[in-house]
């Protein structure tokens, strides 16, 4: 437990987010409790002009203070001087260098394209994330590769007229161990997806009446799985997807096909029939044990099936997911699934760091769980691009999430022209994006302004059928915006 006690909550979140960096998945207390109840306790204080940090670690008996100058006007330099400040503390007192630095943003790659865009060099974008983020060079590099990888796949793309759709289907066949996003079992919901899809349906006919006159870029069916559906209510669900809206100029259309397990010959049909160019075959990992311990109830030979059987229809652009730093898995399992992969020749590949999310069983349950050893190095993420780049495949898009196995990010690689563009918009948040479905989010992107707003709808199916009207209401406000 860390103790997180402020005279002033102006920068809590900034310090409490950089302490998650160092300390994933521990919790924080901001009261004053019992010595032992704590790991580690910081204390802050705010002067005229300056700011002090105390850190306690209880552990090692070690006291450290230090402070520095600071002008409150500027929020932002202050809170990188503060920031920069705790970083140096706290990596004395662990040893430990984060690889990003200060940055505890999920779009770093965001930072490099701004500056690029504003007509920084290279050397000048190098030098100002070392120098306000104490970013390593590695990671620099990658920030600049795919920030003008990013900039070339989406310089045709209208932000003002644009705008991209995601469909949210939040249903899979179980839930994994270290899943926090909004799924339901589809075993409870298969005899009632009529309703879901209806009121499904009556959010896109809103969603397409009021985009009306703009040009649909790409769509995107997410989840959860949508191949937990039927083959017959995929279809349905297509189908009232292309009558709805105008898919002239739509130049890609993705669904995450994701497990194996879910997916059959009759479902890749009705994805091909309907122009699906891209799809996701997700193994996660090719080593059985693991498979077992997450909860994933395909097997590696089941993967490897799927993916065959989409190739026989001739889907010719398949990403697939893997996670590093999984339970028990070392570098040899790494090494192992990477060959496995580079044997089956995907035209994506998305390398995810395992995050443990409050809301994840990994996470919830830690009496069963926490002593699964969970390892995630340097060394197994460069060995993944590694991999990627003697496939072919080039690095177009990045991540981060909070509570991340060590500090890393998620990055996607592929192939010349596989690149999923849906991705680069939904991360650089250049265009706006409207989410239809439970538990999905709507961005809509002001460019004038410079500005985003979001509106969300509900995560519970439940809700979200009985409540789709209000859904619909939300949707109002901030499209009316969007049409002034």
């Amino acid at each position: 437990m860390i103790g997180l006690i402020l005279d002033d909550q102006s920068f809590e979140q900034d310090i409490r987010e950089l302490l998650m960096a160092f300390y994933p998945g521990e919790g924080f207390v901001h009261k004053e409790s019992p010595e032992e109840a704590y790991r580690l306790l910081v204390r802050g204080r705010k002067g005229e002009a300056y700011f002090e940090l105390v850190l306690q670690d209880f552990e090692k008996g070690i006291v450290s203070s230090s402070s520095t100058k600071v002008d409150f006007t500027d929020r932002f330099e202050t809170k990188n001087r503060i920031k920069r400040m705790l970083y140096g503390m706290v990596q004395e007192l662990t040893g430990i260098e984060l690889p990003w630095g200060t940055l505890t943003g999920i779009r770093p790659t965001k930072i490099a394209m701004t500056k690029l865009m504003e007509g920084y060099t290279d050397g000048e974008v190098r030098r100002y994330m070392k120098d306000t983020y104490l970013t390593s060079d590695g990671k620099v590099d990658l920030s600049l590769e795919i920030a003008r990888r990013e900039m070339e796949l989406i310089s045709a793309i209208d932000y003002s007229r644009g705008y991209s759709l995601y469909v949210g289907i939040p249903f899979c066949p179980t839930t994994c161990l270290y899943c926090s996003f909004t799924s339901f079992p589809i075993g409870q919901w298969e005899k009632r997806m009529e309703e879901y899809l209806e009121a499904l349906f009556k959010e896109m006919d809103y969603t397409a009446k009021k985009m009306a006159g703009r040009t649909l870029d790409t769509v995107y069916i997410g989840g959860g799985t949508p191949t937990s559906l039927s083959a017959l209510h995929l279809d349905k669900l297509i189908r009232r997807l292309k009558a709805t809206f105008d898919f002239t100029g739509v130049k890609e259309f993705t669904v995450e096909a994701g497990r194996p397990d879910s997916i059959t010959i009759e479902k890749l049909q009705v994805l091909k029939s309907h122009g699906v160019s891209r799809i996701s075959i997700n193994p996660q990992t090719m080593k059985q044990e693991t498979l077992d311990i997450i909860g994933r109830r395909h097997t590696v030979d089941m993967v490897k099936d799927r993916y065959s059987m989409a190739r026989s229809l001739g889907f010719d652009n398949i990403n697939m997911d893997l996670i590093i730093g999984l339970p028990e898995e070392d570098m040899e399992d790494v090494t192992r699934t990477m060959e496995e992969i580079k044997a089956l020749g995907p035209d994506g590949i998305t390398v995810h760091s395992l995050a443990i999310k409050r809301a994840a069983r990994l996470n919830m349950f830690k009496e069963k769980y926490g002593d699964l050893k969970i390892t995630n190095t340097e060394e197994m993420i460069d060995l993944t691009a590694s991999y990627a780049r003697s496939m072919g495949q080039e690095p177009y898009y990045l991540y981060r999430q909070k509570n991340m196995a060590g500090n890393f990010e998620n990055v996607g690689y592929s192939l010349p022209g596989k690149a999923c563009i849906y991705n680069i918009l939904i991360m650089e948040e250049k265009q706006t994006i409207i989410a239809c479905g439970a538990g999905t989010t709507t961005k809509v992107i002001f460019p004038s302004e410079n500005r985003l707003e979001r509106v969300e709808n509900v995560k519970d199916v439940e809700q979200f059928i009985t409540r789709i009207d209000e859904m619909l209401d939300r949707k109002e406000k901030m499209l009316a915006k969007l049409e002034m």
